[in-house]
């Protein structure tokens, strides 16, 4: 059965997973006509931990480590209580199963357990699977909250 286990984002699991990620993430991500190249940056423990926010990772059927993805607080929007999604992945073996709506509905879960009234997220316009899975999942555009130099498109969720 998968499961969603919460963990330290320093664990060496998550930092694998977070690894994955962000090479993924440069080898697929377009220069800009500036020579913009994606920037990762490894997050700090301390935001992924309650009641700052939450990082899960994701295991198999097999009890392998699939995916992962966390939440942090920021400040309040004018919904209250706001954090924010951040670096939702799900491994390119393990996509089409669904596995990243279970990962982002354990995140909403977690968010609405810690009092959030609204979610948001940045991200890249060229991951066209995660547009489609945010919006089946009732986020939609808002303007830009932050000056991440990776994002291109903003999104919010209001939790009820």
């Amino acid at each position: 059965m998968v499961a969603l286990e919460p963990v330290d984002v320093a664990d060496p699991r998550a930092r694998a997973l977070l690894a994955d990620y962000f090479a993924m993430r440069s080898q697929t991500f377009p220069s800009g006509p500036d020579g913009r190249t994606y920037r990762p940056a490894f997050p700090e423990a301390a935001v992924f931990t309650p009641p700052a926010g939450v990082f899960l990772v994701l295991v198999d059927d097999d009890g392998r480590d699939a995916g992962c993805g966390g939440i942090r607080r920021l400040d309040d929007g004018p919904h209250g209580i706001r954090y924010e999604i951040k670096h939702l992945y799900v491994a390119p073996s393990t996509r089409g199963r669904g596995w990243g709506r279970l990962l982002l509905e354990g995140l909403e879960e977690r968010a609405r357990d810690l009092g959030a009234r609204e979610l948001v997220l940045d991200t890249h316009h060229t991951l066209e699977a995660a547009a489609a899975l945010y919006a089946r999942s009732g986020y939609t555009a808002t303007a830009p909250y932050n000056d991440n130099p990776n994002a291109t498109v903003w999104l919010r969720k209001i939790l009820s």
